[in-house]
């Protein structure tokens, strides 16, 4: 079977695309075939990448791997029981097409509670979520006193990823891996960083988690977009330099990688 690795997390711009499709490039050229889901229905970052990737290819005449990819949609049923039932099924149909044929489905969710993003984390054999460096994304995590810095609770992600392990629990299935993705990392704010990773730590203890270091802030990740290329394409081509400060990020994404300690993806980049 497929191994499902969801990207999650209820706030937009906390880099979930951009580390989907670096994680795409790295399984595929770990030799990996890797299908793709994008759930974010109207933005579609992800395949948006996918297919300025696939422009650059054609265009430039490069060899760029690519993954298989399914397109949902969302059910125009005029009740909330049909449209759920019919969504239900959609999915359960992508499932069931990409693991015939992929070692790895890859899922990129909204930034936003959908039902689609429900039954994602409910099949997430890894679930990543990246966040930004900020006690604003913590927020989603937990409920944090402002004067002494206690956690005082988990709050709704933390509460929508609780409810998806007591599914995986009812229907069998081994727990899920969570992993908490620190993205955006600024070495201005030491004492932000601090407050923040004293927090997760204290936090990850409590509701499961296990915390890896994520993408610092990098024009280059920004630019790559456009092109659909990756940190691991630079090479492909003259468009790019590699500056000592792209090949710190390609060591990112391989630290990645190997803090992820997927399945038989051994990292050859």
């Amino acid at each position: 079977m497929a191994h499902v690795i969801v990207l999650g997390n209820e706030k937009g711009g906390s880099g979930k695309s951009t580390t989907a499709m670096h994680l795409c490039a790295a399984l595929m050229a770990a030799g990996k075939s890797v299908g793709a889901m994008d759930l974010d229905l109207r933005q579609q970052s992800f395949f948006r990448y996918l297919e300025n990737r696939a422009a650059t290819a054609a265009r430039d005449d490069m060899a760029l791997s690519m993954p298989r990819q399914f397109v949902l949609r969302l059910s125009e049923a005029d009740s909330v029981e049909a449209a759920q039932a019919e969504e239900e099924g959609r999915f359960a149909q992508a499932l069931n097409t990409l693991d015939s044929s992929c070692d790895f489905i890859l899922i990129d969710c909204p930034g936003s509670d959908t039902r689609y993003a429900r039954m994602a984390h409910a099949v997430a054999d890894t679930l990543i979520t990246p966040m930004n460096d900020s006690l604003v994304d913590f927020d989603l995590l937990a409920r944090m006193d402002a004067k002494s810095g206690k956690v005082l609770g988990p709050s709704v992600y933390s509460e929508l990823v609780w409810e998806a392990r007591q599914l995986r629990a009812k229907a069998g299935l081994q727990p899920v891996d969570w992993v908490l993705l620190r993205n955006r990392l600024a070495h201005n704010q030491a004492h932000n960083r601090r407050k923040v990773g004293k927090a997760l730590e204290n936090l990850s203890k409590r509701i499961g988690f296990r915390i890896v270091p994520g993408f610092s802030e990098r024009v280059i990740f920004r630019e790559l977009f456009l092109s659909g290329l990756t940190l691991l394409d630079l090479k492909k081509t003259n468009r790019l330099r590699l500056s000592l400060s792209n090949i710190a990020a390609r060591q990112e994404v391989r630290e990645l990688l190997n803090a992820l300690n997927l399945p038989d993806a051994k990292v050859n980049f």
